[in-house]
């Protein structure tokens, strides 16, 4: 008797069928019938529905294949790292899932770009022989977890970069376009990663990094240690953030990577900032962009050193960067602008 055919004939008559049906008719065991529905799965020709008891098939038609992969709103994978791409595995979950069935498209675009982007960073930076990725859609957003086992972004930075720790690590990667393989990254997916999303956090060692842009607030805490890096992005389904508007903010109309805000509150060194090495700690490397903003939120003071290093020292090395910066209370107005008075004198 020809199994599959009988499988095929039932289906055409009828919305769907279960293997207890084709037991009934052929007496065939339960295995052994199993094996014609695995063989018309891998072919395409049927797609399953439900699990346990539940479980049924229908034919591959494309309404059924969207039907199959409704219910499945959440996917766990565990990557090897070896010729690994990331744009296979996002395929994979969209064709395995109803994750991203019926996104709006702003939602479906974020979400391809900051997956792509860190499980990229992981793949080509981590060192980590695994990595695991999960993927869940609940009822208000979509939210995914990227963990590896290797080196540890922040650790990564603070040695390829001759940092002097972690946190001047944090600092580092908080201004955009800083990237330890320059010949390959521009630096520019996580720093954009982060402005697209509602939250992003990257826990590395014993800190984590959180990009809050529901509350337009970056903050750095102390947690469990952990080996290699963990990045959670999550993305509210009905926000209005869109990605290219993303771009053009940083970037202008040219498209060329050119803005940065850096927030000065998460770069402590000491209590107060002081001297002008901790200012030049500060604007290394900030000399890739035409507008920089520094966000003085937080910060009591800063001496006469320090300012001086940014506002004039550093400005007259690059006379076409825009310095702004916001949130200065008035000790730190006044010690910018008495260094800006000396460089008119």
């Amino acid at each position: 008797m020809d199994v599959k055919s009988l499988i095929l004939k039932k289906l055409a008559a009828s919305n769907e069928i279960r293997v207890s049906d084709i037991i009934g008719e052929t007496g065939f065991s339960r295995a052994y019938v199993n094996h014609f529905f695995k063989e018309l799965r891998d072919e395409g020709k049927i797609i399953l529905i439900g699990k346990a008891n539940q479980a049924r098939y229908v034919l591959a038609k494309k309404n059924n294949k969207a039907a199959s992969r409704s219910p499945i709103l959440s996917a766990h994978k565990i990557l090897w790292n070896k010729a690994l791409s990331e744009d296979k595995v996002l395929d994979s979950i969209k064709s395995e899932t109803g994750i991203f069935l019926n996104l709006p498209k702003n939602i479906s675009g974020i979400l391809d770009y900051a997956f792509t982007e860190m499980l990229n960073n992981a793949i080509e930076h981590s060192k980590s022989k695994k990595i695991e990725v999960y993927f869940k859609r609940g009822k208000d957003d979509i939210n995914f977890k990227v963990i590896d086992w290797g080196i540890g972004i922040f650790k990564n930075i603070k040695k390829k970069k001759k940092l002097r720790s972690e946190l001047e690590a944090i600092q580092d990667l908080i201004k955009g376009k800083q990237t330890t393989a320059p010949k390959a990254h521009t630096g520019e997916g996580i720093f954009f990663t982060s402005k697209a999303g509602d939250t992003l956090v990257i826990h590395g060692s014993d800190k984590k990094l959180i990009f809050d842009n529901l509350i337009e607030d970056i903050f750095v805490k102390n947690s469990r240690r952990i080996a290699g890096t963990r990045i959670f992005f999550t993305v509210n389904i009905k926000s209005k953030r869109n990605l290219s508007l993303v771009f053009k903010m940083y970037s202008g109309d040219s498209f060329e990577f050119s803005k940065t805000k850096v927030i000065i509150k998460l770069f402590k060194i000491g209590v107060n900032y002081i001297s002008r090495s901790q200012a030049r700690r500060v604007i290394n490397g900030l000399d890739k962009f035409k507008n920089i903003i520094l966000d003085f939120k937080g910060v009591d003071t800063v001496g006469q050193a320090f300012a001086d290093e940014v506002f004039r020292v550093w400005q007259k090395r690059y006379p076409d960067i825009k310095i702004e910066y916001c949130n200065a209370n008035e000790n730190i107005e006044l010690m910018i602008k008495h260094v800006l008075r000396t460089e008119e004198v």
